[in-house]
């Protein structure tokens, strides 16, 4: 008999100081599981109508060679004494990418401290990488850290994606950027790639730091002000900060379309580097040198210039 389906819990919920490490391990279960459709993992599907989407429990446990009663345990959140190589199994059976299979193993087999503490009220920044950043004419690059807050920036990432100065420095944040200010909807021509992929790096970083009392305030408030963010934080999907391209609609400049890479931190694996660059000869490219050349014109025409202070 299939499952009830289960209602979808409310992310406004979660701000209260930290979010619920066994409900987030319930909902990512299910709606990998909800993804998945007999046909796609090699089983029979005899027409049968489901009331729920997706694989049955029975079906998933079958995969995984795990028992029935087992994985349920471990879809309503008790992970406790699961072992690494069950989870490996269920990994598999569910097809989970490398970022998600990382983002299960963090929700069922936290690391243990000997004291919990709590979160840094501040990402420091070396200085070395300050002025490495400084050097990079013509590249737009910042970095960012926990919470996808940006801590610092040069030059060009201010002409390009606009004068962070000005913001106070809790706003300095890719997400509320991203959903709240619709200067950026207007910005990133593919918006909506663009919000799913900040949401699904937010979700990494939750498995991460349960306990971040500002990681749960940012998603509470988000949860509040944006239905968008609400649709897409329900979907529990998760992802590594990584590389691609981004097709923008500057203000100045017009069309650009721009290569990124991120570039993880060896000494601080929170922080990443993050570069933009066109392709040589292109178009984006000659955008880029004006921005450049225009230097302080660019910030009296709304874009900004300067490096930032760390975000506190």
């Amino acid at each position: 008999m299939d499952e009830q389906p289960e209602p979808a819990q409310d992310p406004s919920a979660e701000a209260g100081g930290s979010l619920d490490r066994r409900a987030e391990l319930s909902e990512f279960l299910r709606t990998r599981r909800a993804r998945l459709k007999p046909e796609d993992v090699g089983l029979p599907d005899f027409g049968r109508h489901r009331r729920v989407p997706g694989l049955r429990r029975e079906e998933l446990a079958q995969l995984a060679g795990v028992s029935v009663a087992y994985y349920t345990r471990l879809e309503q959140g008790n992970g406790r004494n699961v072992s690494a190589e069950v989870l490996d199994a269920i990994a598999r059976a569910l097809r989970l990418t490398d970022a998600e299979h990382a983002h299960l193993m963090h929700l069922a087999k936290p690391k243990q401290h000997k004291k919990k503490q709590a979160a840094p009220t501040q990402q420091q920044v070396r200085s070395a990488l300050r002025q490495l950043l400084d050097t990079m004419d013509g590249i737009p690059a910042y970095v960012v850290g926990r919470r996808s807050d940006i801590l610092v920036w040069n030059r060009m990432a201010a002409a390009v994606f606009g004068d962070w100065a000005q913001l106070p420095p809790q706003e300095r944040n890719w997400a509320r950027m991203t959903f709240l200010k619709p200067e950026y909807r207007e910005l990133f021509v593919e918006w909506e790639q663009k919000a799913t992929d900040i949401v699904s790096y937010l979700r990494m970083d939750a498995g991460c730091h349960p306990d971040d009392p500002r990681l749960s305030a940012l998603v509470g408030e988000l949860s509040v002000k944006s239905e968008e963010f609400r649709r897409l934080w329900a979907t529990h999907d998760v992802k590594e900060k990584s590389h691609g391209v981004k097709r923008m609609q500057h203000p100045l400049v017009g069309r650009l379309e721009l290569s990124f890479e991120t570039f993880r931190l060896i000494d601080d694996q929170e922080q990443s580097l993050i570069t933009y660059h066109a392709e040589p000869g292109s178009p984006s490219a000659e955008a880029l040198r004006l921005l450049a050349s225009w230097g302080t014109d660019a910030t009296r025409a709304g874009t900004g210039t300067g490096t930032s202070t760390p975000a506190p």
